[in-house]
């Protein structure tokens, strides 16, 4: 019998190269499956992964099946290798290259599991297109992507990322019951880097729940109301991976709370994240805790473009 999956995180698996700024650089397994899927089961979900990446990197997995995930390999002719520069010490601003990549997913490569939730969780413009998307939609998903997944196009030559508008976006987005995006992705997409404004725009779209991480705390946009929470991390030693892991975090505690609930988690668990290079690693009651100790007071308004100077 196969087994019924809260959430499927679909991906490249990847080789992460980090350089910090004034810092050592280290490579180590990454990418916004691995970010996201550790994430759920250490919140109580059944998890699956479903990962395009060279067969002889298969040991990289091993993370995910040791907290509990099941992994699906498409084997691809290489793994995807992203390297990340940090040129200054404003952890948002920094040049991202991929190096390698593992290529598009077709939707005859997705074993067609039963599972509730399906988060497209891309790196880049080289993961995903329309007909994976519609594909998906089809089979009668729960359907959410990350918009990094679009914003991001890879330059031929040097292979850099350029954060460029995505000529598909109205459609991507009323495909999707749930869409995250950053602050430079809204902005890209939408003209405006007021959270608010660009969470109703999204939303306009057809996607009746937007969440948008910035540096100070997330916000959601869920069918006409607006939320806000603010982050608790004492420092930002582990922000690769912030924004995979609060949707993650979110995704998995929205499948049985209200919005409002589901924001508070994700933005203490996101924070205890940040404390630490690498993907979430605490527990429930290390997010218990940090809600008791950071989270537990009324939500505060989103920050205007001008407060944020």
């Amino acid at each position: 019998m196969s087994r019924k999956y809260d959430i499927t995180f679909v991906g490249h698996m990847c080789y992460d190269e980090i350089i910090p700024f004034g810092g050592q650089p280290h490579i180590a397994p990454g990418s916004a499956v691995l970010c996201g899927a550790m994430v759920a089961p250490r919140v109580g979900k059944k998890v699956a992964a479903v990962v395009k990446m060279a067969p002889q990197d298969a040991p990289i997995l091993q993370p995910l099946k040791d907290a509990g995930v099941d992994t699906y390999l498409i084997p691809g002719a290489e793994t995807t290798y992203s390297r990340v520069l940090h040129y200054s010490a404003n952890v948002d601003e920094r040049k991202l290259t991929l190096v390698k990549s593992a290529g598009l997913i077709s939707i005859a490569e997705v074993p067609a599991l039963a599972s509730t939730c399906v988060h497209l969780a891309g790196i880049s413009d080289t993961e995903f297109d329309l007909a994976l998307m519609r594909g998906l939609k089809s089979r009668g998903y729960s359907l959410s992507a990350d918009m990094q997944s679009f914003v991001r196009h890879v330059t031929p030559v040097t292979h850099d990322i350029e954060f460029r508008d995505v000529a598909n976006k109205r459609e991507i987005a009323a495909m999707m019951d749930k869409l995250k995006l950053d602050v430079v992705e809204a902005k890209i997409l939408t003209g405006t880097d007021d959270l608010e404004q660009a969470g109703v725009m999204v939303e306009s779209w057809g996607c009746p729940e937007v969440l948008i991480t910035h540096a100070p705390g997330v916000l959601a946009r869920v069918r006409g109301r607006t939320y806000y929470e603010r982050f608790s991390n004492r420092n930002s030693s582990g922000r690769t991976g912030r924004g995979d892991t609060t949707f993650s975090a979110y995704l998995s505690w929205r499948l049985e709370h209200d919005a409002a609930t589901a924001l508070k988690f994700a933005a203490a668990l996101v924070s205890i994240k940040m404390e630490t290079p690498g993907p979430f690693t605490g527990t429930l009651a290390d997010v218990e805790r940090r809600l008791r100790e950071a989270h537990a007071g009324p939500s505060a308004p989103p920050p205007s473009p001008a407060t944020r100077r």
